[in-house]
């Protein structure tokens, strides 16, 4: 039976992080291997809140820790990511604390690897009726126009390459330079980028999609301009014209390390 570990990413997700958590399918709550709770030094209670839930429940599987420093969406993960390396895990699956990815679709996604038919399967908004959901208009119209050009460029056929809701094999992780990518909200879209690139099994899974009173910390328009210069820079390097690398997955050796070995980027418990 493979490991899976859950991590949930919060930022001042106090009034949301307990649904999350008891949102999760009872079974996928007593199978799973380790919940973590990655805080990025949140500015509100979440942390608390969450260390509160886990002593009232008495759940020993439920790992919450607080970054010392701000680490960004993209450096969060990351971190959870090495955190599975280092554990020994099989299968890392990606939740957010505000809610706004259904966790009661997670078994849906895990399936996929579990079975051995996927290393990295995404729940899709678009496939799942995302206007219905809340989704603004032009987040719609901008994820379809982006999405478009990435798969015009890389010979895709995703529906999306903008979902946070994500599972991964662990496997699959160890063998793509995911440190060398932004710290930033397009890491998603550069991570995928790097399983296309290193011929991983991309499969995707309709889910609902929630758009409640959660604050956005995105901005549209950079966002959108950070991934077209990130498919010029993929672009430059496929040419030969200028070696990017985050996307030479050629000459990325696989992670040959054993469970608990010091991780890679200084993450140390006592950093949290």
């Amino acid at each position: 039976m493979k490991k899976v570990m859950i991590f949930i990413l919060t930022y001042n997700h106090e009034n949301t992080i307990v649904s999350v958590l008891e949102r999760i399918p009872a079974d996928l709550m007593k199978s799973c291997a380790e919940i973590l709770i990655a805080d990025d030094e949140s500015k509100d209670n979440t942390y608390e809140v969450a260390l509160k839930y886990k002593k009232e429940k008495k759940l020993k599987k439920l790992t919450v820790i607080k970054n010392k420093k701000n680490k960004g969406y993209g450096g969060n993960q990351k971190f959870c990511y090495n955190y599975a390396i280092d554990k020994g895990y099989d299968i890392a699956v990606m939740i957010h604390g505000d809610g706004q990815y259904a966790p009661e679709e997670t078994p849906n996604l895990l399936a996929p690897l579990e079975n051995d038919e996927a290393d990295f399967v995404f729940g899709s908004r678009i496939t799942g009726h995302p206007l219905k959901g809340g989704m603004p208009l032009y987040k719609f119209l901008g994820n379809i126009f982006l999405t478009t050009i990435e798969n015009l460029v890389l010979k895709t056929r995703l529906s999306e390459f903008h979902s946070g809701f994500r599972v991964y094999s662990v496997k699959a992780l160890k063998e793509i330079p995911f440190d060398k990518l932004s710290d930033d909200y397009y890491f998603d879209s550069e991570i995928i980028l790097q399983l296309v690139l290193a011929k991983k099994r991309i499969a995707e899974k309709p889910i609902p999609t929630f758009y409640g009173n959660e604050i956005s910390y995105v901005n549209s328009i950079p966002y959108g301009l950070s991934i077209l210069k990130m498919l010029g820079e993929y672009l430059l390097h496929k040419n030969r014209i200028k070696k990017s690398y985050k996307f030479d997955i050629k000459n990325f050796k696989t992670l040959n390390r054993k469970p608990n070995e010091k991780i890679r980027y200084g993450y140390f418990p006592s950093e949290y």
